[in-house]
């Protein structure tokens, strides 16, 4: 086991104050605010809302703003590196929706428009821009999308397998989130004054902040990254814990992460968005983890407006400049602060050194982040590196257009296909009535698999962590909000839809149902969501002592599904589904565990299978380990994926049967979590069905399973008996 030293060697942002380190630098010096009226579309409203926009052109024409944004940042980060990274990790919660709505709002019907829509089309970009053949994940956890990145790029350094992440956050302005917080009340008229007296709410952003990590290596840095702290109200899908709990136990988490006491933080960036709730409840949290002397703390989101995704990457940026220029910036916006919440706040910028920084990012459904930031060489090392084990299988489930998982099972022996939508009434059997009320579809798959795999597991706890795959999230509550909108000329949106359609809300409403407050985390990756959540879980299960969810889900929906998912385009029937896994890190004598053991892009990269084998051994290793492999061939990549799987099979000289598992559960993106509850079940029955062998041995005896997926990255999953 060697030290792990994490260092920030290259930053990047723009914003609403400005583009670059010094112009927002000086900016926090000046105690500037770029919260102005909203500028970049019309409004119904003839007085528009303040928000923190973008000044200035920064207009390409081939990707959405977001997209636009995203690259800014990295360019900035990258500009003094020669190595290209081996993972980009990116909290994203809009992508292309701006453009999408303009699209929607004229009618256009055209899929090829719309290839950008999707929040991990964000992370694909910017990993093809530096030539990145490892992992390009997407984080979707609301408004702490950019901390949760930072966060799961530490793991992946201190595991040793990548040395340099891209790590960040980027959201654009949009309809969506304009109209959806104002739709909720939470929208200060005069501008954000977190923590004053009279505040009234946040102003929405747009911006973008990418850092470059590293491990090991303090050439260029400008700070260390010691730790970061994740968790979960598990209260209500917008309103915070009114006693801070969840945002203690993430602040406690990340200061143990980094091995420092809460007496040597110099200063807290406070996540400080000007609503009542959330300043209540953060200055709760403060004021309980600080009896006597508090550091020097504030919020820049008078400053900078509310980023949202990009949020905690901004003021990581923030925390950076901190240490490195010894500035404390003030509470933009707060004149006169609210003596009922007890923080003596910085009104005016301070220089002074700073040695340590605590981060805190807070969004809906309770997904809580905080990240310790300090001075190079300060600390000794408090980490050495921390290998990723496989995860035991406790229990599974799966929903298929043929039904629940011993319909899906059955309908897989006899050879018959899983494709199609089941009944919202069927996918809601296990569900109380309670549990529904206002939950559309996507959220009721979500939480019936949940359910469902903790029932088979067998296991008295409730699961304490959450972690959710999904391709493109709530497409009905997102269609309703956009459908009302346009409708009544901007008039009456939904605050319902608004929250539902958050692409995390399914995970934080698992988490209310279980009392689940370990992380919770929502990953939007395409065709890849299920294994990037399972990725996610590996690297994080060390410091999950309980079980944990791992669920795959996506609803069709009979307009958007054909235009964001090119899969679907073309298919006869819509289908949907989704699978789930109730996982334990502890060791067991018996049973099956499952982990990722392959991520890379295939793009650019000529010797992608080459590298699957190399990394799963020789062929004789492969045939010997495996039994079967099952193999996910998006539509939209059909010719690419079999030519792949074909070239993996040739290479490994592989035998036993290759099972082509979309033509079984329909087209949709989080198919591989149908697949991994399908390989369980064939791992407890010790053989496949014949009806999939095609004249191969359907025994498995003591083989696993390989989940292979194919397309633009290639992904190997095992699930194996111990």
């Amino acid at each position: 086991m060697t030290d792990v030293r994490i260092y920030i060697s290259g930053m990047g942002i723009i914003s609403s104050l400005g583009r670059g380190i010094t112009e927002t630098g000086e900016a926090l010096q000046r105690s500037q605010t770029g919260i102005r009226p909203l500028d970049l579309f019309a409004t119904a409203s003839n007085q528009p809302l303040p928000v923190g926009e973008v000044a200035g052109p920064i207009e390409d024409e081939s990707v959405p703003r977001t997209h636009q944004l995203a690259r800014l940042a990295a360019d900035q980060a990258m500009a003094k590196s020669r190595e290209t990274p081996d993972a980009v990790v990116m909290g994203v919660t809009t992508g292309g929706m701006l453009t999408t709505e303009a699209l929607l709002k004229k009618n256009v019907q055209d899929p090829k428009l719309f290839r950008l829509h999707a929040t991990g089309s964000v992370a694909e970009d910017i990993a093809r821009r530096y030539h990145c053949t490892g992992p390009a994940l997407t984080v979707s956890t609301a408004c702490s999308s950019g901390a949760v990145a930072i966060k799961i790029a530490l793991e992946m350094l201190r595991s040793e397998n990548y040395k340099r992440v891209l790590a960040g956050g980027a959201d654009s302005l949009c309809r969506l989130t304009y109209y959806g917080f104002s739709a909720l009340q939470l929208v200060d008229p005069d501008g954000a004054r977190p923590f004053d007296r009279s505040r009234r709410g946040m102003s929405v952003a747009e911006g973008a902040a990418m850092l470059l990590l590293v491990a090991n290596d303090p050439h260029h840095a400008v700070a260390e990254i010691l730790g970061a702290g994740l968790s979960c109200d598990a209260h209500h899908p917008a309103t915070p814990h009114p006693h801070g709990q969840g945002a203690r136990a993430a602040m406690q988490a990340a200061m143990e992460d980094a091995g420092i006491s809460s007496t040597e933080v110099d200063y807290i960036n406070l996540h400080g968005t000007g609503t009542l709730d959330n300043d209540i409840s953060e200055a709760r949290a403060i004021n309980s983890l600080y009896e006597r002397q508090k550091p020097l703390m504030s919020s820049v989101k008078g400053a900078f407006g509310h980023t949202l995704a990009a949020a905690g990457a901004i003021e990581a940026v923030v925390s950076a400049i901190a240490i490195s220029s010894s500035l404390v910036p003030a509470t933009v916006g707060c004149d006169h602060p609210d003596p009922d919440l007890k923080l003596d706040l910085v009104i005016q910028p301070v220089q002074r050194p700073i040695s340590t920084v605590l981060s805190n990012s807070f969004g809906f459904g309770g997904n809580n982040a905080a990240v310790v930031f300090s001075a190079c060489g300060k600390y000794k090392p408090n980490r050495t590196c921390t290998k990723t084990q496989p995860m035991t299988i406790l229990g599974c489930a799966c929903v298929t257009g043929a039904g629940n998982t011993r319909q899906t099972m059955e309908s897989v022996a006899d050879g018959k296909t899983c494709a199609g939508m089941l009944g919202i009434q069927h996918i809601s059997a296990n569900l109380a009535a309670g549990d529904v009320r206002r939950l559309k579809r996507f959220p009721r798959l979500a939480l019936s698999l949940a359910i469902a795999a903790h029932e088979n597991s067998g296991e008295s706890h409730d699961p304490s962590s959450v972690f959710l795959g999904t391709g493109w999230g709530a497409l009905s509550e997102t269609s309703d909000f956009l459908t009302r909108l346009f409708e009544t000329n901007e008039q009456f949106p939904s605050p319902i839809d608004f929250i539902g359609s958050v692409h995390n809300a399914a995970a934080g409403q698992i988490a209310m149902r279980f009392q689940a407050t370990g992380p919770n985390i929502t990953m939007t990756g395409g065709d890849y969501s299920f294994e990037q959540a399972l990725m996610a879980a590996s690297l994080l299960s060390n410091s999950i002592e309980d079980t944990f969810l791992v669920i795959g889900t996506d609803e069709s929906h009979p307009q958007l599904s054909r235009l964001f998912d090119r899969s679907t385009s073309g298919s006869a029937i819509l289908s949907d589904g989704g699978g789930a896994l109730c996982l334990k890190t502890a060791a067991s004598a018996s049973g099956f565990t499952i982990q990722p053991v392959f991520f890379e892009s295939s793009e650019n990269n000529p010797e992608v299978i080459s590298s699957l084998i190399q990394c799963l051994g020789q062929p004789q290793q492969i045939n010997d380990r495996y039994g079967v492999i099952l193999a996910g061939i998006p539509a939209a990549c059909r010719h690419e994926g079999e030519m792949q799987l074909k070239n993996l099979v040739s290479q490994s000289s592989f035998t036993s049967p290759v099972i082509d598992y979309r033509k079984i559960t329909g087209e949709y993106a989080s198919a591989s979590a149908v697949a991994a509850a399908m390989a369980v079940k064939f791992l407890q029955n010790g053989k496949i069905p014949e009806a999939l062998c095609r004249d191969k041995p359907a025994d498995l005896g003591q083989k696993g399973a390989l989940i292979i997926g194919t397309g633009s990255f290639i992904t190997a999953l095992e699930v194996i008996p111990k």
